[in-house]
């Protein structure tokens, strides 16, 4: 709990944000990329002003900085942090001095809805979390357990709705309908459970919908003093209002489901998610109940499920609606696609443009579909910033000293985006970037394109992610032609730690020919 001094604090801090911030505005030049440093606030006059824009308000200063920017907050140190797009820091964090930027109590404070889960641990239980992970997704049945889940999926969800809004010819929100998706998919996969959240109705589901403001939540704890988050949270105000209602229905969700599972008697031992931590907490009981923040194992089963449904939900539903987004801006690319799916994918019969299901090997057939989802990721990396703090001292390949317990925001968006990496077409999407001379994907190390993390926390369901992209997508793009409502063509992203288009993405579709030509 906080005490009263800090809240007058607090208090104190939000009176000069507003008073500077009227300042900053009034003075503000209209070309200015580099933030203004003010006497006792610092920055923060500029980073509330651009709050609503943040991904590209950090890619205007660091285009301009070289890559890396020392931002200063207020004079007491509070917010002082380095934001970095420039991958030999990026390498050096991530890979190369990696045991000196640990996740840490400031991480583990911000993200506290994680909890114990992977995303926020360290050292033991982090390499127990990655073992039990690994293990189940290198399974042998695994593949065929993924293609059934998600050709369940489009039968019988997918399909039904995008039928019905093209027959019905109405736009409707992608973004909505994948993230549907997703959520189904992911629950399905990790706890044995598909809500349905995703069928002609269109149900509201608490959980489902509990996500969105829980990423845009956490985005904002980066960037606010934390007596200032901490206070809206104990006034139940703001994002931190939104947050505490997605914390109380992602728990219901999931530990309601924790109850069903072990109850249930048809679960596969040999390949469940569910058997695997549970063993994993039984073999390890005594050391877990150590380190664990509530020892309980409901709580680390809860903890353990939320990180994994987060990374299945969030990111590649993030990916699939940016995908056509652009696809729809670049008709050529939607065109190449096609044509790779008609000459290397068997069609249902010799009448129908219709594609079969496929399976996740025949995935690896769709080279330039794999080229435009790289592409994708480049521009709309699905998580955008990622944080540290430093442990020790260190010195960055920019030159940029390190102290200790120094805050690093690594702008993955921005990466993508500068012309000293990609060259000067690096806002063009082009897929053939992705390709190499012999037509197989061209490789990029991952601290140029750290899309999906780098170093020993690359992320471990990349492969399962490409195979869910490519089947939804080469699905939709031999069944529907769409395009963008006039409103739709200056998408722009959320303000989240996962990018996401801001009001959605609003398409309309209509049912391509499905006789031969």
């Amino acid at each position: 709990m906080m005490t009263i001094k800090e809240y007058w604090r607090c208090a104190v801090a939000l009176v000069a944000f507003l008073i500077f911030s009227f300042v900053y505005l009034r003075s503000m030049k209209p070309r200015r990329k580099i933030p203004r440093k003010w006497a006792v606030v610092g920055m923060l006059p500029a980073l509330i002003h651009n709050a609503y824009r943040i991904h590209e308000f950090f890619n205007d200063f660091l285009k301009e900085s070289g890559g890396t920017f020392e931002f200063k907050g207020l004079v007491s140190g509070t917010l002082d942090m380095i934001i970095t797009c420039d991958p030999a820091n990026i390498h050096h964090i991530l890979s190369r001095n990696f045991s000196n930027y640990p996740k840490g109590p400031q991480f583990r404070e911000i993200f506290d809805i994680l909890g114990d889960g992977i995303f926020n641990v360290d050292s033991f239980l982090w390499e127990l979390h990655r073992k039990t992970t690994l293990s189940f997704l290198n399974h042998a049945h695994f593949h065929t357990l993924l293609e059934t889940n998600i050709w369940h999926k489009v039968e019988k969800g997918l399909l039904p709705v995008l039928d019905c809004f093209a027959e019905q010819g109405v736009e409707f929100d992608l973004q909505d309908i994948f993230q549907r998706f997703t959520f189904d998919s992911i629950s399905k996969l990790v706890l044995d459970h598909d809500p349905g959240s995703l069928c002609v109705d269109l149900p509201y589901i608490r959980c489902e919908k509990a996500f969105n403001p829980m990423v845009d939540a956490l985005l904002y704890r980066h960037l606010l003093p934390e007596s200032y988050w901490k206070l809206q949270r104990w006034l139940g105000i703001g994002k931190e209002k939104k947050l505490i209602q997605s914390w109380e229905d992602l728990d219901e969700f999931i530990y309601h489901s924790i109850i069903r599972l072990r109850q249930a008697e048809s679960i596969s031992e040999d390949l469940s998610l569910f058997t695997a931590y549970v063993k994993t907490y039984d073999d390890d009981k005594e050391q877990l109940q150590q380190v664990l923040n509530t020892g309980s194992q409901e709580k680390f089963l809860r903890d353990t499920f939320l990180n994994l449904m987060l990374a299945g939900r969030d990111t590649t539903s993030s990916t699939l609606t940016w995908l056509f987004y652009l696809l729809a801006k670049n008709p050529w690319v939607q065109a190449r696609i096609r044509d790779e799916i008609q000459h290397n994918l068997k069609q249902e019969d010799k009448e129908s443009k219709f594609l079969g299901f496929f399976k996740a090997e025949e995935c690896k057939k769709l080279v330039y579909l794999h080229g435009a989802l790289c592409e994708t990721l480049r521009l709309f990396p699905a998580v955008a910033i990622e944080h540290k703090v430093s442990a020790e001292m260190d010195v960055l390949p920019s030159g940029h000293m390190v102290k200790p317990n120094t805050r690093i925001l690594l702008s993955f968006y921005s990466t993508g985006r500068m012309d000293e990496i990609w060259g000067e077409d690096c806002m063009e999407f082009k897929p053939e970037r992705w390709i190499s001379d012999r037509g197989g994907i061209k490789h990029q190390p991952s601290y140029k394109f750290p899309a999906f993390n780098a170093g020993a926390r690359t992320c471990l369901g990349k492969d399962m992610a490409f195979i869910q992209m490519k089947m939804v997508a080469a699905t939709i793009l031999q069944r529907y032609d769409f395009q963008l409502h006039l409103d739709s063509h200056s998408v722009s992203p959320s303000d989240s730690i996962v990018i996401q288009a801001k009001n959605g993405l609003k398409l309309k579709f209509t049912k391509r020919n499905t006789t031969a030509a």
